[in-house]
């Protein structure tokens, strides 16, 4: 029987644990003096230093450093998280090799469509929240199923927006760059924000905006294609809190974008051809939340409607049909103190998943109705240990009942010293599509059609984690190991005129795999001498295909990454930001065998200036050595932009 870990990663560890003591992770506020509160791990604010799970934090001062388009420029170079592609030129969450779709994104603890679900290579939770509306992102890494429910088998995104004040403030930020490679991708942004009270101590409002626009990009072998897509986004929304008096407060919020993406894209059918195709993509989220703080704990009872619509033109071919994909939620949760060292929470959720798609029924639509009940028990055993106990029950049309319990504890040991691990279980039900038994729809660039199956199972999981973090005053430390193993995962198989490409190429969904990923994850930050300060992580990962034994394609084994900084005045601010991508296996179709692409550097430099009380001077050049990748192969799944030149200004009243 293997061991966890071989020998040569052991080595590795050991090695990368060392350097780790003295760099971190830019992102994770986790010095003694930065203890951020945390929402997400347990519903409660707890501050990260107790908090039972795997968290990084990312502050809104790290956003405002570096251009950041969507939020997976945000959480580039966060620990134990990868951003995989998802097709057609597009980017999706991954945290610890888990895919995208086992990635729940939140904001402000609320649910968006999952677009992955219903809607091929979908990226649009991405972009439903601009940079310059969120106060700090919230990053769990592993399964939270005993909270959160199906969707958050591999962990959870959770973006806290900026609240209303007692006085009117407020931000405009501009953002103008190009690529230095001839063939595209230049990007403006422009957003604001602003915030205030509207009657005092009773009724706030926050009200924010955004237009960001990124040219496509041609493709370097073939200019009749795009390398990347092009994109014009419109968001926005607001807030209106009112709190009629200390112990509760009510909020509306209002969310909405309007997106549209471009690109020259080649069908590979038994035809070949090329075509332009435009994508419209429209986001409404409305939702009502009563937050209670009473003298026995805390309530909170919301209900949302989220609704995102895709429209497609081509310039040749058939179109994709209109997809809408709608959620109505109702949950919430009360949180009780059970004398000084016992904290219970328990809670609800409703939720009815409305899919309008021709291809997932004869109708033309498909619907879900999901319930479920969840318990969470945190009890302080001592004055420097706690144990967490959750389970969620959740409620499927056709499967049933389904549990998924988790257990974590958490211990402050001397020298400041945290021991922390657990165990949890999770599961994430198939689709509307994957079940019903009437969807089909051709996939693969006209190369086959894909049905569904009734039949299917849920996938599951289950995680086991154990982390050591040192802290002192100036430097801080952690090595976490985990270990998922997988099972019932959906995957197509080929079920009839497998031998041919085309329409007649039959692929259905089935349970076929099972997998285990496991690793290592080593953080830390120092200060320097001189007003230097050095952050850095890394993430040692082994993803194997328990059926065939052989490596999962697109997770590189080894990832990191790392920043410099330099602030020898107030005003003035310089980092260097590096990240590296090791080795990678991919399915290369075309020539029937996997190929592995070797491993990459990315450097990137970002400056800032304090111009006056009021304004901020801010400039970058990401990938600094203009490294492309397609020069080494055209087979990497996801295509790096060349060196990019980015200048912006802030300006805050």
């Amino acid at each position: 029987m293997r061991s966890l870990f071989s020998l040569r990663a052991g080595r590795t560890a050991r090695a990368l644990c060392l350097l780790t003591a003295f760099t971190p992770l830019a992102q994770a506020n986790d010095l003694a003096s930065l203890d951020p509160l945390v929402i997400t791990a347990t519903m409660s604010e707890t501050t990260l230093s107790d908090v039972p799970a795997s968290v990084t934090v990312i502050d809104r001062e790290s956003l405002e450093r570096r251009p950041i388009q969507d939020l997976a420029d945000a959480l580039r170079g966060s620990p134990g998280v990868d951003l995989s592609s998802v097709g057609l030129t597009r980017r999706g969450i991954r945290i610890r090799g888990m895919d995208s779709d086992y990635t729940l994104t939140l904001i402000n603890g609320r649910r968006i469509n999952a677009a992955s679900d219903a809607i091929a290579h979908a990226d649009f939770d991405l972009g439903w929240l601009p940079m310059a509306a969120v106060e700090r992102i919230e990053v769990v890494r592993g399964p939270m199923s005993s909270l959160y429910g199906s969707e958050a088998l591999g962990g959870v995104v959770n973006l806290i927006t900026r609240s209303a004040t007692d006085e009117w403030k407020g931000s405009a930020h501009l953002n103008g760059g190009f690529v230095d490679n001839g063939r595209g991708g230049d990007n403006q942004q422009a957003a604001v924000y602003v915030a205030g009270p509207l009657i005092k101590d009773r009724l706030g409002l926050s009200l924010y905006g955004e237009n960001r626009r990124r040219q496509e990009i041609i493709d370097l072998t073939d200019k009749r294609l795009s390398e990347q897509e092009g994109r014009t986004a419109e968001s926005g929304g607001l807030t209106l809190s009112f709190t009629p008096d200390q112990a509760q407060r009510l909020d509306f919020d209002w969310l909405q974008g309007d997106e549209k993406r471009r690109r020259n894209a080649l069908e590979s059918g038994r035809t070949p051809y090329y075509y332009r195709s435009n994508d419209h993509i429209e986001r409404r989220q409305l939702s009502l939340t009563h937050k209670g703080e009473w003298q026995w704990g805390d309530s909170l009872l919301r209900g949302y409607r989220s609704t995102l619509e895709k429209n497609n033109r081509r310039s040749v071919g058939a179109a994709s049909r209109t997809q809408k994909l709608t959620d109505d939620t109702l949950d919430g949760h009360i949180s009780v103190h059970l004398g000084d060292f016992q904290r219970l929470t328990s809670g609800g959720e409703w939720r009815r998943e409305h899919l309008e798609d021709s291809t997932v029924s004869r109708k033309g639509e498909a619907e879900l109705i999901h319930r479920a009940l969840f318990v969470q028990d945190e009890i302080k055993l001592t004055d420097n240990g706690s144990l967490t106990l959750g389970n969620r029950a959740d409620h499927h049309q056709q499967f049933g009942w389904h549990h998924s319990p988790r257990l974590y504890s958490l211990w402050h040991l001397p020298m400041g010293l945290r021991l922390k691990g657990g165990i949890a279980k999770g599961f994430k039900a198939p689709t509307l599509k994957q079940l019903s038994p009437e969807y089909s729809a051709i996939g693969g660039g006209g190369g086959f059609t894909i049905i569904g199956n009734p039949h299917l199972k849920p996938e599951t999981v289950t995680s086991y984690e154990l982390g050591l973090n040192w802290q002192g005053e100036k430097r801080s430390s952690g090595i976490t190991l985990f270990q998922n193993d997988l099972k019932n995962l959906i995957q197509t198989l080929c079920v009839a005129d497998c031998g041919r490409r085309g329409p007649s190429q039959r692929r259905e969904y089935t349970n076929i795999n099972r997998a285990r990923l496991r690793g290592v994850e080593l953080a830390g930050e120092t200060t320097l001498p001189l007003n230097f300060s050095l952050q850095g992580n890394y993430t040692w990962l082994a993803a194997e295909d328990r059926q065939s034994g052989q490596r999962l394609t697109e997770r590189p084994r080894h990832r990191g990454a790392t920043t410099l900084a330099w602030q020898p005045a107030q005003a003035f601010h310089a980092a260097l930001r590096s990240e590296y991508n090791g080795s990678q296996e991919v399915n290369a179709s075309a020539l029937r065998r996997r190929v592995t692409l070797p491993a990459y550097w990315l450097h990137s430099l970002n400056l800032s200036y304090q111009i006056s009380e009021n304004l901020n001077l801010r400039g970058s050049v990401e990938n600094l050595t203009d490294k492309t990748l397609y020069d080494d192969s055209a087979l990497y799944p996801f295509a790096e932009i060349g060196r990019a030149y980015n200048l912006s200004f802030t300006f805050n009243f």
